[in-house]
């Protein structure tokens, strides 16, 4: 794998915190005695903080103002970057590989912004990246378009054929792949379902970031 540079998706590509995500949602309906219904997980898996609570407070009924919402969320999101939250294995020798070869790295997440910097900060890799874009920021979900790898892109003035996206999920995958980048994809448990279509899509594929460490496939 040659590259200049890359670009890296968060929550489950470089964190360990997919499982908490996919809680959250059911961890707010729960909060205000609503049933969550059968789908939920799987429709708020593209979403960042804001658009998912707006979801739930539409699809389920959820009372009280989405601001209001929202700050419920972030508490237990805040709780878990700022305490429990790891990066993955092998992530931490990876970047530092990544690093020293000269690549430039940036975050595309679906997380807003101060979330994504504590949850970089708690797990210790927040140095090797020289920005993060969101997708708020960006105007654009991964899901419905590549905005966000754009905007990282240009700021690390590099281009298509000389960068990696690094991805766990699949409609992301096909985001990216659509968009005319090289994708290089990370196994997540929470997208087991999805493991043989990001296979067939991905220029990559790693069980870990231990694995790519070690393979030296990087550059």
């Amino acid at each position: 794998m040659r590259l200049q540079s890359a670009i890296f998706d968060m929550d489950g590509t470089l964190i360990d915190s997919m499982q908490m995500w996919k809680e959250l949602g059911f961890y707010i309906l729960r909060r205000h005695n609503v049933q969550p219904p059968p789908d939920l997980a799987e429709k708020l898996k593209p979403m960042g903080l804001r658009d998912g609570v707006t979801f739930c407070k539409e699809y389920c009924g959820l009372p009280g103002t989405v601001d209001e919402l929202i700050s419920e969320a972030q508490e237990r999101v805040e709780d878990f970057y700022c305490n429990e939250v790891q990066a993955k294995p092998g992530v931490k020798e990876a970047l530092s590989l990544l690093k020293m070869e000269g690549v430039w790295m940036y975050i595309a997440t679906a997380t807003d912004r101060a979330l994504a910097e504590t949850a970089l900060r708690h797990a210790g890799i927040s140095d090797y990246f020289r920005g993060i874009v969101t997708s708020r920021e960006a105007g654009q979900h991964k899901k419905d378009g590549p905005a966000v790898y754009e905007r990282a892109l240009t700021r690390l003035r590099s281009t298509k054929k000389d960068t990696v996206v690094f991805e766990d999920a699949v409609h992301a995958i096909r985001t990216a792949k659509a968009a005319g980048f090289r994708v290089a994809a990370i196994y997540d448990p929470a997208a087991e379902d999805d493991q043989e279509e990001i296979r067939r899509l991905a220029d990559y594929y790693y069980r870990s970031f231990e694995e790519l460490y070690q393979t030296k496939t990087l550059t």
